[in-house]
């Protein structure tokens, strides 16, 4: 086992065994008004939507998590038998591993053979910046025929780069290789960040590329600092502790990034609220300021991994959730979330 396999097997199994979850959710400062007289019967409610041109069942997106090490095919052949079951959204992790490694594609398209509406490849931009032209698009092309990607996410994730001490923390060029890729590869590109947000700022920049969608991997869940905090615990190393400890809770509200992604966008473009979603509820709440879509990884991971009817049975308790959250605030549509009273801000 080379040492990115190794890198993405330690990634999971950390996050099964030790708390890396930020030190605080943001979701618990959004609060949505309840309404006593909702006038809707909670049977009628519809929590199907329309994004990036495929119709979901509901506004779910199991967020990219792992691949490109053996275990990993088990974990998202279960995940892709319960987005195909409840028609809701799927990404994988990143996919690089699988194009220095053949033997490592079948843990990504195991998801091909699922009934997936949606489904998202994803590559980090800090590798991306090393190839040419040319390398971006073959490479980019063989990771979205690897799963049959109807969306190719690129990968913002330098917190993690710049803490794990095999990380590539190379961010030059990055805004000018997602301009040119999303003007001239064939799919969709949307920009994912993973854990520390994305500002008004940086999705102002982006609009004026050709993307078709922000997700805004926001802070509030889990830390990948804290991540490679336990790694280097495990190593003894503990000048890398130091630094992962320190960025334990870096990066902006995932709730604040909505807010200033919508506002920096005109609401033009969809946005994927990810990042500390723990439950029915918070989807709700990410609708209700103003993301099309949320996505949710760490709290499906225990049940992917254990089989495919434990994870089924968290999507169906989640979404019953927000059918649930939908009612109590009298709306029967996902679109009419973003007409309810919410505020947001701690109530202490």
């Amino acid at each position: 086992m080379n040492q990115t396999e190794e890198r993405k097997r330690e990634h999971v199994q950390i996050s099964l065994k030790e708390n890396v979850t930020a030190h605080y959710n943001y979701w618990d400062d959004v609060h949505l008004m309840h309404n006593a007289l909702p006038e809707i019967n909670e049977n009628d409610i519809d929590l199907s939507t329309q994004l990036f041109g495929k119709k979901l069942s509901a506004p779910l997106i199991i967020s990219g998590m792992t691949g490109g090490y053996s275990e990993g095919k088990k974990i998202n052949e279960h995940l892709a038998a319960a987005a195909s079951t409840f028609q809701i959204g799927m990404g994988v992790g990143s996919q690089r591993a699988a194009l220095e490694n053949q033997k490592l594609v079948e843990t990504y398209s195991v998801i091909k053979e699922y009934d997936i509406p949606l489904k998202i490849a994803n590559i980090g931009a800090s590798q991306m910046v090393l190839w040419d032209k040319q390398q971006i698009l073959e490479n980019v092309g063989k990771i979205v025929e690897m799963i049959d990607a109807d969306v190719l996410a690129v990968c913002l994730n330098f917190l993690q780069e710049a803490i794990q001490p095999e990380g590539e923390a190379q961010a030059k060029g990055c805004l000018a290789t997602i301009d040119m890729l999303s003007r001239e590869f064939s799919r969709p590109i949307i920009i994912k960040e993973s854990g520390a947000g994305i500002s008004g700022k940086i999705a102002h920049q982006l609009k004026k590329t050709k993307i078709c969608g922000i997700d805004v991997g926001g802070a509030g869940g889990t830390s990948f600092s804290a991540v490679e905090y336990y790694r280097a615990k495990i190593k003894g190393d503990t000048h890398d502790m130091r630094a992962g400890q320190t960025f334990w809770d870096w990066g902006i509200p995932t709730p604040t990034c909505i807010l200033e992604v919508g506002k920096a966008t005109s609401w033009e473009l969809p946005i994927i609220a990810t990042g500390g979603v723990r439950h029915g509820l918070d989807i709700a709440k990410a609708l209700v300021l103003g993301a099309s879509a949320a996505g949710m990884a760490h709290a499906l991971l225990k049940p992917a991994l254990k089989d495919k009817k434990s994870l089924e049975q968290e999507l169906d308790v989640i979404t019953r959730e927000l059918r649930i959250a939908m009612f109590l605030v009298g709306v029967d549509t996902v679109e009419k979330l973003s007409t309810v009273e919410v505020k947001y801000g701690s109530t202490d």
